[in-house]
């Protein structure tokens, strides 16, 4: 396939020992980072990289993201990821990733709302600011709009633990990687839950960036209809609320 400006990206991705975890399966946080690397290298095929876009004081905010995971992807895998830009709503975008294995067969797939922002004035710009063409494509679609998590005011949880960021999680923006976020979540279960369970879907809603040296308090819920809720926040301010849902094997 010609990727030269092609409305669906490509790109394949090795699975390697740093990118799984005890079972030799991709951790979330791997999942989420390719999904990030492939619509950062899917927005610089139209006509603007990710250095240029600093350079404007432009940047891509991801609001909320939602994973459904059928086979995780294991050591060794070679991994085919697409992603397209489905269109925007209001000054929201868009963006649908599918992951395929080895063997042609989906992995994951995945579908996500950004929105593009003044990283100066920390202010929601609209579509028609961004200073290069963007190819919708609407010949695919993992789904509806993904929806905001919204945790159950019936639903109690407690602290697991708590995260300061530092150097090493920091993106080019300064804050808290979004696919840092999938190890914050995975690191409020008990281990046990990934020993005898397998993670279907993740759902993520980003709220406030965390920014060098705040702590966040991680907390969780029980085990739910609808799996684990997690949630980092500091006193009066809530960084983000996430859902895992898991099958027993």
């Amino acid at each position: 396939m010609d990727k030269s400006m092609a409305p669906v990206w490509e790109e394949t991705q090795r699975v390697y020992a740093s990118d799984t975890d005890f079972r030799a399966e991709g951790k979330l946080s791997f999942i989420l980072d390719i999904m990030q690397h492939a619509a950062d290298s899917a927005v610089a095929d139209m006509g603007i990289s990710l250095e240029e876009m600093l350079g404007m004081n432009m940047g891509w905010m991801l609001m909320t993201l939602d994973v459904k995971i059928g086979r995780p992807p294991r050591q060794g895998d070679q991994l085919t990821v697409h992603t397209w830009c489905k269109g925007t709503k209001g000054p929201l975008w868009l963006r649908d990733f599918r992951i395929f294995d080895g063997q042609g067969s989906e992995a994951v797939s995945a579908r996500s709302v950004w929105a593009l922002v003044d990283t100066t004035k920390r202010k929601i710009l609209r579509p028609n600011v961004f200073p290069a063409e963007i190819q919708f494509y609407t010949g695919d679609s993992v789904g509806d709009n993904s929806e905001k998590v919204v945790i159950p005011q019936n639903i109690a949880l407690t602290e697991a633990y708590r995260y300061q960021v530092r150097y090493s999680g920091l993106d080019n923006y300064g804050h808290l990687n979004n696919a840092r976020y999938g190890d914050l979540c995975s690191d409020a279960l008990p281990l046990t839950v990934f020993e005898k369970k397998q993670l279907r879907r993740f759902r993520i809603t980003y709220l406030q960036e965390a920014t060098n040296g705040e702590e966040m308090i991680i907390q969780v819920s029980p085990e739910t209809s609808e799996g684990f809720y997690v949630r980092g926040l500091r006193e009066n301010k809530v960084y983000f609320e996430a859902s895992l849902d898991f099958d027993s094997e």
